[in-house]
């Protein structure tokens, strides 16, 4: 067994050559014929009895040949791989060079390697401090948001309908006279001001009473998504029944104890104000480590092979499957709803996996070059913490190697973008100074 690796006139791409003696090709072929030999009929013998020599007679030599570089090859380019310490980042391009009984294999497997990163700046980097103040205003608001939760729904009689009332109607729609599918409602709660109406709907039931019927004239959106009504002028017949509003709670010490454990509104203020801030202090901390990475990825340039942009992509619509499986579809029904094909995602995608794949291939450069590690003691507490999280066997997680090298390589890509962090230098957004006149 041999190997030559050749660079070829492409960045991050090798071509290598593989000679396999006749002898191991010659015994994969056998493992084979004992593998798929109840497949074959041949006239005289028993199903699957028929010796090689004759099913090789019957449908020639090269029956085997396929089977055989799939049986053997994979093996053998891992074990060359490795043993050589290229990383390939793609799917290998096979040429066959030879392949027949009694001869050496020879073939190519063309392919990208992973590519070098020359780190930029990523010390001292300048990064804009995120402000987590919590204002009254802020705490005001979520206020109104409960009791908004909270409100009680009642009905109203001898007035019109005013912005804001939740209505209760009857509708019909028509298009040049005709009903059309999908526009004819009874009873139907119409909130006005929600926009969920075609534009101009809502502000045509204004002004109606309890009762009233009356012809709404609108025009459905150029980019409507259903194409038969798309930019057609529209007639819909509407009849007011009910008139709806939310009537909120005071906001005091007895809407306090309503809504929470505190007895006073100045508790519960406080206790949101405390919400608020640790809410804001997370979001903070997300928003300045993306700050921090893309910045260290600014600084860098790295000519990323298209199989790792590729394999991003697979993993993309991989995710996007899954998370559609959940609602009863696939990726293929999916993108018939929306009138796209996969290239048309892949191409969408293509610009968020190259900065995926950039963004993992300078972190695994920072945690090479400060020497950043997990220890075992981190792992066993993420073990431990995944156990009790999701009710499983400890002992069966931390027997997991896949599981525990997967924990590795987070721990070490979070304590190299807190490595980030920690060194930038962080200041306080500028205030815009007034200019007088």
């Amino acid at each position: 067994m041999s190997i030559k690796v050749e660079k070829t006139d492409k960045t991050n791409e090798l071509k290598l050559t593989f000679t396999v003696e006749a002898e191991k090709f010659d015994e994969g072929m056998k493992k084979v014929y004992i593998k798929t030999a109840k497949y074959f009929s041949i006239p005289g013998f028993r199903k699957g009895k028929a010796p090689m020599s004759i099913i090789e007679r019957t449908y020639g030599p090269s029956i085997f040949y396929e089977d055989t570089f799939n049986e053997i090859v994979p093996e053998i380019y891992e074990k060359e791989l490795k043993e050589n310490n290229i990383e390939a980042v793609s799917r290998p391009e096979i040429e066959i060079t030879q392949m027949e009984k009694g001869k050496d294999l020879i073939f190519t497997a063309t392919v990208q390697t992973k590519p070098e990163v020359k780190l930029g700046k990523y010390k001292g980097i300048e990064l804009e401090k995120i402000d987590t103040t919590v204002s009254a205003a802020d705490v005001k608001k979520e206020l109104e948001r409960m009791a908004e939760k909270n409100a009680r729904i009642v009905s109203v009689e001898n007035r019109a309908v005013k912005n804001k009332d939740i209505t209760v109607i009857d509708f019909e729609g028509f298009v040049d006279g005709v009903p059309f599918e999908g526009g004819k409602a009874e009873k139907h709660e119409l909130e006005i001001g929600s926009k969920t109406f075609i534009p101009g709907f809502e502000d045509q039931v204004i002004g109606m009473k309890i009762e009233e019927e009356k012809d709404i004239n609108v025009k459905f959106p150029e980019e409507y998504f259903s194409k038969e009504l798309a930019g057609k002028d529209a007639t819909f017949k509407v009849k007011l029944h009910e008139i709806k509003v939310k009537e909120l709670p005071a906001i005091d010490d007895e809407f306090a104890k309503d809504v929470s454990e505190f007895d006073t509104l100045k508790d519960l203020k406080a206790s949101i104000k405390e919400k608020l801030t640790d809410d804001k202090k997370n979001q903070a901390k997300y928003q300045t480590e993306d700050a921090a990475i893309k910045a260290v990825c600014d600084n860098t340039k790295i000519d990323i092979p298209s199989g790792m942009i590729e394999t991003e992509i697979d993993n993309i619509l991989k995710d996007i499957d899954g998370r559609l499986a959940y609602q009863g579809l696939n990726l293929s029904q999916y993108l018939k709803m929306i009138n796209k094909s996969e290239d048309d995602m892949r191409k969408e995608y293509e610009e968020q996996a190259a900065n995926s794949v950039k963004t993992k291939l300078v972190l695994e450069a920072i945690v090479k070059k400060e020497k950043i590690e997990a220890t075992d003691n981190e792992i066993q507490e993420k073990l431990k913490e995944m156990a009790a999280n999701y009710g499983k066997n400890e002992d069966d997680l931390m027997s997991n190697d896949n599981l525990k090298e997967y924990l590795k390589n987070n721990i070490t890509t979070e304590k190299a973008i807190q490595f980030i962090v920690d060194n930038a230098d962080i200041k306080a957004a500028k205030k815009a100074e007034k200019t007088e006149k």
